[in-house]
């Protein structure tokens, strides 16, 4: 899963420490709307965003240490069980993005639960809020295994983002 270096990139700190995070996410992500990302609507298309928190975990992953030469060592990596996305406001063409992450679940076996929030730059509204949960697949094979030690230790859970998408406090 290689995506072109102009499309993400880590953000300073200080553009996105300003923004109304639900808690200080464990990792950023910035993105810049493209001309395809928009639809007929005018504003970005909502399969886009399923893209952009594919691409936000993917990029913590690998801040973590767990490139796709780590699953390969492995044998095993996360694959998607399940994507939600709760839409609030539209991102629009020449808008940056900014999509922050948690990991709120990690139960060191099978499942790990990501929490998404995705903030334009331009109006600092929340445009999104998003879950995707994972499930442990040994790569050899294409099932569904144990993670390794690395894995429930290395992916840690935030705790105040756990508890905060818990209670389905508004943003």
């Amino acid at each position: 899963m290689n995506h072109p270096p102009d499309a993400t990139s880590q953000p300073s700190l200080s553009a996105a420490d300003d923004l109304a995070w639900a808690v200080p996410p464990q990792h950023i992500l910035d993105v810049a709307v493209r001309n395809e990302d928009i639809d007929a609507f005018q504003h970005v298309n909502n399969v886009v965003y399923v893209g952009w928190m594919a691409r936000c975990a993917w990029s913590h992953s690998q801040d973590l240490g767990f490139d796709f030469a780590a699953y390969e060592a492995n044998d095993c990596g996360f694959v998607v069980t399940r994507h939600e996305i709760d839409y609030r406001a539209a991102a629009l063409a020449g808008d940056t993005v900014y999509i922050g992450t948690w990991i709120t679940q990690n139960d060191a076996r099978l499942k790990l639960t990501r929490r998404f929030q995705m903030i334009s730059k331009a109006s600092g509204k929340t445009l999104a809020l998003g879950m995707s949960q994972f499930a442990a697949m040994k790569l050899s094979t294409a099932k569904a295994c144990r993670m390794p030690p690395a894995y429930a230790a290395g992916y840690p859970v935030d705790a105040a983002a756990a508890d905060f998408f818990k209670s389905d406090a508004p943003l």
